[in-house]
């Protein structure tokens, strides 16, 4: 299945790769933090959405966790953009997300049982994938703050973490 969320996202993150590498200025603190908060909220939404529409407790079970675990992030991160003092821009790569992900949840609206539990969780591999890459190759090693880049790569592992469990209940759904 074609998922163009992860489509939208890997093609950022390769013009992303391509800009540094040509020069052109990498994303500012501001920024990154604005990008790293929109990629936790879609991926909260997706979560309520899967809760509202599965019967499947494996499925419903992924989904709390990505609930819980990205709401707690996403404290940590507005916590520490208060504490010091940043505010967080928002940037054609927050837009992006925000408009691919509001066309998958649109797509994923029209599914029901196991063709939504599979659609959904397909995408939340292909999702933690981009993401977990445009956190390993482009936002952590473009953070200037010292906390910030901490708390990308605690993100890091437990999105890590959120792949690998969608990739286990997605061997179930088979």
């Amino acid at each position: 299945m074609l998922v163009r969320l992860s489509a939208a996202l890997a093609a950022i993150c390769m013009l992303s790769g391509a800009a540094l590498a040509q020069g052109v200025a990498k994303p500012t603190d501001p920024q990154i933090a604005h990008i790293a908060y929109t990629a936790g909220q879609l991926d909260i939404t997706a979560a309520k959405q899967a809760l509202s529409k599965s019967k499947n407790k494996e499925v419903r079970a992924f989904a709390q966790d990505m609930a819980r675990d990205h709401e707690a992030v996403n404290k940590q991160a507005l916590d520490l953009v208060k504490k010091l003092k940043v505010t967080p821009a928002d940037n054609d790569t927050s837009r992006a997300l925000s408009k691919q992900a509001a066309d998958k949840q649109a797509e994923l609206a029209k599914l029901n049982g196991a063709a939504y539990d599979k659609a959904y969780i397909a995408n939340e591999i292909a999702y933690h994938k981009t993401v977990n890459g445009a956190l390993e190759t482009l936002l952590i090693p473009s953070a200037s703050n010292a906390e910030l880049k901490s708390l990308l790569q605690t993100g890091l592992k437990i999105f890590q973490g959120h792949q690998q469990h969608a990739e286990h209940v997605a061997a179930s759904l088979k």
